[in-house]
């Protein structure tokens, strides 16, 4: 168990955003790292793309490398991704080696320890594929089931065959097992039964709204067509058949932004921006923020908020941009509401001045 110290507070900038003065500190230095979750007020799990799992103290920032047993292959935009704590257990989503260079968006469920985690798969997206290309992977909990997203890993049209994972939304028990309420047991009988949504390409962020119970994601277009919306039960996003607005990287048409007959986002960005990880803001920090939709971006390096109460007048903030670099992930500190990102390189608090 190697210990290391970290004493960074650097404030980068300060800036007046819809009523609020605030400050950006770095907190600490990590390599590459992609998935957070806090485990206490305290400390917050982070790991790094390359397969590194570390614990970090938010008091004297002291980090811990907690040993594991995943096989992972590192490959494009694959390697450890997200994680969650919750009732002393952890999930973590990771690109699996499935051998022959081929992996597999994988979700594994460990009881969590500070010297090492023995995690168990609890699922595998079939069938594996040899790209390093939308794992998606994010992982969000509602009550007894963990959703999880699976990207389409570039293979386009997969995203509308349900009898393949890559490309939907899977929804499971948090021990795996499968709910028997899921699409394929309430007429979907062609459908996988882990598969709660299809149709979906790339969706980096996923998150719990603690107001109204639903669960809602980010998506990665191509060439524009990025978009925030909410996770339906057996419904289709559409990915290839629509386009979103956005078009492929060779300029070419891929299909209407949207149709009858499938699920319609809440908001579109076109240009992309490079949408990642989702929050929906509850907390005292900025508490009149509550309700709205957090979304951090890759491409664009922005913070942006939503206000989507209406969502005939979806309203949008940007509230930084092009401060902290590439922005991979974000959590909101469960007892003051003050804001944590991980950026290409370090872990990052927003916080009032």
């Amino acid at each position: 168990m190697k210990k290391i110290i970290f004493l960074i507070s650097i404030v980068i900038f300060s800036n007046n955003a819809f009523g609020y003065t605030f400050k950006l500190n770095e907190i600490s230095k990590f390599k590459n790292p992609w998935g957070s979750s806090f485990i206490n007020d305290q400390e917050l799990l982070i790991t790094e793309k390359s397969g590194s799992i570390k614990l970090i103290n938010l008091t004297s920032n002291e980090i811990i490398n907690i040993d594991h047993n995943l096989n992972i292959l590192e490959d494009g935009q694959g390697g450890l991704l997200d994680i969650l704590f919750y009732q002393n257990k952890v999930w973590v989503s990771y690109s699996e080696n499935r051998g022959n260079g081929k992996s597999s968006t994988s979700i594994a469920l460990g009881k969590f320890d500070k010297k090492k985690i023995t995690f168990k798969n609890i699922f595998r997206a079939e069938p594996p594929i040899r790209s390093g290309y939308h794992f998606g992977s994010r992982l969000a909990i509602k009550d007894n089931y963990i959703f999880a997203s699976a990207g389409e890993r570039g293979e386009g049209m997969i995203a509308q065959d349900p009898t393949k994972h890559p490309g939907s939304i899977i929804r499971i028990h948090l021990d795996g097992s499968i709910p028997k309420d899921n699409p394929k047991f309430e007429g979907k009988e062609s459908w996988l039964p882990e598969i709660y949504q299809i149709g979906i390409r790339n969706p980096q962020g996923l998150t719990l709204s603690p107001y109204d119970g639903k669960i809602y994601l980010s998506n990665h277009g191509a060439k524009g067509g990025d978009w925030f919306g909410e996770s339906k039960k057996g419904e289709n996003y559409g990915w290839k058949v629509l386009g979103w607005g956005g078009t492929n990287y060779s300029g070419t048409k891929i299909g209407p932004k949207w149709k009858p007959g499938f699920t319609k986002a809440i908001y579109y960005w076109v240009p992309s921006i490079a949408t990642s990880a989702i929050t929906i803001y509850k907390g005292n920090e900025f508490e009149k923020w509550n309700g709205h939709a957090l979304i951090t971006s890759l491409k664009d390096q922005s913070l942006r908020k939503l206000n989507f109460k209406n969502l005939d007048n979806v309203k949008e903030d940007i509230i930084f941009k092009g401060k902290i670099g590439r922005i991979r992930d974000i959590q909101i500190h469960p007892g003051t509401g003050k804001i944590y990102f991980l950026s290409q390189n370090a872990l990052w608090l927003m916080e009032k001045n």
